[in-house]
């Protein structure tokens, strides 16, 4: 609806502009108006403000004028309807967008922020819907949240102030990426955010060495540097390129599926609890591997062995298919 309102507004706005050239044209050509008097006149005459002709006209400047009158008052009144009918449909639109997305804002907990919608914002973005995660981001560029704001959910200003930090939900949110290209930056929001929400897990972005200590002395919990990591990726593409592309294919998932998955003990059944991984049977279960173990101090073990423990608060790293991994996520309830 909003899309019609808008072109029948550009044709509006054309009438107006066929008329108003309509009218210079007429009063050069039948009146022998120099260019600026002929565009007094049409002014005036379909303004109908009623200011003194420039000279007297004639009989066919006068047949002109009436046919001019005619013409205008019915492109003016239907281009005022339309300009109105526009501008109002435009307010209510945005209203309705606004108060939809603060609708979902107010729902959300334990979500992840994403501070810039940049090339590493976008790509957080876009893994954090393929693992169903509820996110959104918060964006200055108007541009940007117009182009995306239909798939992505934006907080609207500037991550350095407390108050977007606070209409994002920080004090509800699970975790906080902050992708700006900027470390000094990045550093204020990790400072800022710390201090409001001090449980918050924060994944901050880096481009110079010398600020990854500084994230983290501020409290960033993970500091990433996307052109180290690009350079090593490149790297190790001359060195083990079937290893590297083998773990490249376990990112680039298709129709929104996964091939990793971590499982948190405290998230199964209580049975489970200091069990073993034999007792647990993922791969007779559901076909995934279990390649990874994380224990409660945060030490990983690599291919752990099947009479392993499970312990409280500790994560397995599995390994699958994308139907498999489903199938885990289904059984488990994750």
């Amino acid at each position: 609806m909003f899309k019609l309102f808008r072109s029948k507004f550009y044709i509006a706005l054309a009438l107006l502009t066929l008329v108003f050239l309509m009218g210079v044209i007429g009063y050069v050509v039948i009146g022998n108006y120099s260019l600026v008097d002929a565009a007094y006149m049409t002014i005036i005459t379909v303004t109908t403000v009623g200011y003194k002709e420039v000279h007297p006209s004639d009989v066919p400047t006068k047949i002109f004028t009436i046919i001019l009158i005619i013409t205008s008052v019915f492109v003016f009144a239907y281009s005022v309807t339309v300009i109105t009918e526009y501008i109002l449909g435009k307010n209510t639109s945005e209203q309705l967008k606004t108060k939809k997305r603060m609708k979902k804002i107010s729902e959300l907990n334990d979500h992840i922020i994403i501070c810039g919608y940049g090339r590493n914002g976008k790509q957080a973005a876009e893994k954090l819907k393929i693992y169903q995660r509820p996110f959104l981001v918060i964006e200055k560029d108007r541009d940007i949240i117009e182009r995306f704001e239909e798939h992505i959910l934006f907080v609207e200003g500037n991550a350095n102030e407390d108050e977007v930090l606070e209409n994002a939900r920080i004090d509800k949110a699970n975790t906080l990426i902050t992708a700006l290209p900027n470390d000094a930056d990045n550093l204020f929001i990790v400072l800022t955010a710390r201090q409001m929400n001090p449980k918050i897990r924060i994944i901050s972005r880096a481009s110079e060495e010398t600020s990854v200590r500084k994230l983290k002395l501020a409290g960033a919990n993970n500091v990433i540097m996307p052109d180290k990591t690009g350079g090593d990726h490149m790297a190790s593409l001359v060195v083990v390129p079937d290893l590297v592309e083998f773990l490249d294919s376990l990112s680039l998932e298709e129709d929104n599926s996964a091939n990793l998955e971590e499982v948190a003990i405290e998230d199964l059944s209580k049975d489970y609890v200091n069990k073993s991984l034999y007792e647990l049977d993922i791969r007779k279960k559901t076909g995934c591997t279990v390649i990874g173990y994380k224990s409660a101090d945060g030490k990983y073990m690599v291919n752990p062995e099947t009479d392993l423990p499970l312990a409280a608060k500790s994560k397995l790293i599995v390994l699958g298919r994308p139907e498999q991994i489903q199938k885990l996520n289904r059984l488990f309830n994750i």
